[in-house]
């Protein structure tokens, strides 16, 4: 009767092991370390440079009890926090020389402690969030009418080239707010215009009124353009925002959208509000400039002379100096936008830039006249220039579509594609919330959420081990076996664990005994009523289910709410919350019934379980089942 197949023991046995193996790395604790990572898109993290690095350390008498590259950084642990930031001054010493244009971002990090055979199975603890690492955290909201009013322009710009090209006369294109007006003297000319612009411009509808003797258009960006542009805005802001923040050296950044217009910037370990600040609102601008090819200038390109008059030298990304003239031809205020892609005829990478109207009209008379000559695309950010690529101009370019191809890689094309279009931000944004959070004040909530978490677990343990006896005890394992499953869950999925987080653990813990207190009461009911004790174990467990399926349903549901409709801390505490459920359902019950199964079920004449005191109703009198 209340046996269980091997295969279900099975089942809690791999969940026994899997949970210990991922939950074991939050164990070991964390160590200091310095991570290297590169500040620029044309340097690469290699073996190379990890030699480097050791080599660095090495002459600093400093031995770290780790050295591994992961791809994308270097990443050295230490013993303490001593050797880390002796670390952290010879490598910015060592690998940024020049310290007003630093070629690697060195900043201080903490790695877990967890043994080599762990880290092979990619078994890593949870992530820390703001409010247990301190640090400082911001909400930005991002201006969506603004980027609507910058789209509404440049297509303002663009009908007004196209329908001059077309010798389509107007009486004045106009932008108001976010719809462009065009007039036109009588009803044929705007028929033929509104024809080109449906033709042309499909992210926009068109409506005609009289306006005295003349017709009055008025063009409007779709509803679905528009979101497109606001979450291309979106998008893009997102982007730069990971680019600026790469000079502050946070380790492990959180940079993620919430809702439809806004922006959660959390940065663990910094303090400094307003250098974040100067950061997040820090701006980059595009310029397009012709290459001065001169004899005098190939000698400054290398270096070996000087810089013409009229002139400026500047640096490739593979560090090739590039002398190009002062006067610009474009700027970023011309450029829309900036794809990775592919030549149709040589299928090398490209990169396909977008110009608005007034661009497309310079850029294509710059390119008809400088036909076979090298144009230079510079981005400068905080008053440094960079050439991000200087093509040669193989043919006039018109339309407005540009294509810089030349010995790039698909990764390549695609960062200088997010390069040119994370310049500056596709919309302005505003701090609305501001938090910053101190290191020792995240230490002291670690060590109180920790003993929350504790204290009531014991506390839960030892009322039941009392109140149930064995039955408690069973109770108590399969609440441990909970707590450990949570752990592993929120630990595969490198949940980031906060404060809200940890409250949501006290909470399952009392939610989770609540099934066993469900199971153990049903049992002592049946044996209540007289059934044999192998009957109401089968029976306390089976209808004790319906029950338990129901209130952890319900108790779901609102889980789910609050992880639909919350924000920060809310669904921090709904993720955890709403696993806690799901693991105390098959703790609380499957888990449960097999050790009971295995410590009863063997016993063909049981007479009596170990469930604590059964009221006999019908005599008044009590009998301890022991």
């Amino acid at each position: 009767m209340n046996r269980y197949p091997v295969w279900k023991y099975a089942i809690i046995l791999i969940a026994l092991v899997v949970g210990g193996l991922y939950a074991l790395p939050n164990v070991f604790g964390e160590s200091p370390a310095v991570q290297v990572s590169v500040a620029k898109a044309s340097l690469k993290l290699d073996t190379v440079a990890l030699a480097k690095v050791e080599e660095v350390l090495k002459t600093a008498g400093l031995a770290p009890e780790a050295l591994s590259l992961d791809g994308t950084s270097i990443k050295a642990r230490f013993a303490d926090t001593d050797a880390q930031l002796k670390a952290k001054d010879a490598l910015q010493k060592a690998l940024n020389p020049d310290a007003a244009d630093p070629a690697y971002v060195v900043a201080l990090n903490l790695l877990s402690r967890s043994p080599a055979w762990l880290t092979s199975l990619r078994a890593s603890p949870m992530y820390l969030g703001l409010d247990l690492r301190g640090g400082v955290h911001f909400m930005l909201q991002v201006d969506m009418q603004a980027a609507l009013t910058k789209k509404a322009e440049s297509l303002a710009g663009d009908i007004r080239t196209t329908l001059r090209e077309k010798n389509v006369r107007h009486s004045g294109i106009t932008r108001n707010a976010q719809t462009i007006e065009i007039r036109f003297r009588d009803a044929a000319t705007a028929e033929a215009a509104k024809r080109i612009i449906q033709d042309q411009f499909a992210d926009l509808d068109t409506v005609e009124t009289a306006d005295g003797t003349d017709v009055k258009m008025v063009a409007s960006i779709k509803p679905v353009a528009a979101r497109a542009v606001q979450t291309q805005a979106l998008k893009q802001n997102i982007t730069t925002l990971h680019n600026r923040i790469n000079e502050l050296g946070v380790a492990e950044p959180v940079i993620q959208q919430q809702g439809l217009d806004r922006i959660v910037v959390q940065l663990p370990g910094v303090q400094d509000t307003a250098k974040a600040k100067d950061i997040l609102g820090r701006t980059a601008t595009l310029e397009i400039r012709m290459v001065d090819e001169g004899s005098e200038a190939r000698a400054a390109e290398s270096g070996a002379g000087a810089v013409p008059f009229g002139s400026e030298r500047y640096l490739e990304r593979n560090g090739q100096g590039v002398v190009v003239k002062k006067q610009v031809i474009l700027t970023g205020e011309n450029l829309t936008d900036a794809q990775p892609g592919f030549d149709s005829q040589t299928q090398e990478p490209t990169v396909n830039l977008s110009l608005d109207a007034k661009g497309s009209r310079i850029f294509r008379d710059v390119t008809r006249e400088n036909i076979g000559k090298r144009m230079a695309i510079l981005l400068f950010e905080k008053g440094k220039g960079e050439v991000v690529t200087a093509p040669v101009i193989r043919s006039e370019i018109g339309g407005g579509r540009v294509q810089i191809s030349g010995r790039m890689t698909t990764v390549e094309a695609a960062d200088t594609a997010l390069l040119l279009r994370a310049g500056s931000l596709a919309a302005p944004m505003e701090i609305i919330e501001e938090r910053t959070i101190g290191p020792s004040l995240g230490a002291e909530n670690i060590a109180k959420g920790f003993h929350s978490v504790t204290w009531g677990f014991l506390a839960v343990a030892v009322f039941m081990c009392v109140y149930y006896m064995l039955f408690g005890v069973i109770s108590s394992i399969a609440l441990a076996f909970n707590l450990l499953l949570l752990v592993a869950v929120l630990s595969m999925l490198q949940a980031t664990l906060t404060l809200p987080g940890m409250a949501a653990m006290a909470l399952v813990l009392g939610m989770a005994i609540d099934a066993n207190v469900l199971i153990n009461e049903r049992v002592r009911e049946e044996l209540r009523n007289g059934a044999s004790p192998q009957a109401a174990i089968h029976a306390g467990y089976d209808r004790a289910w319906a029950t338990i399926i129901d209130s952890n349903v319900t108790t779901l549901i609102a889980g789910l709410a609050l992880l639909a409709f919350g924000s920060g801390p809310v669904r921090g505490f709904a993720v955890v919350h709403c696993l806690g459920i799901l693991t105390s359902m098959f703790s609380g019950v499957f888990f449960s019934r097999g050790v009971v199964n295995l410590w009863y079920g063997r016993q063909k004449k049981l007479k009596t379980v170990s469930i604590g005191t059964v009221w006999r109703p019908d005599s008044g009198n009590q009998v301890t089942t022991n």
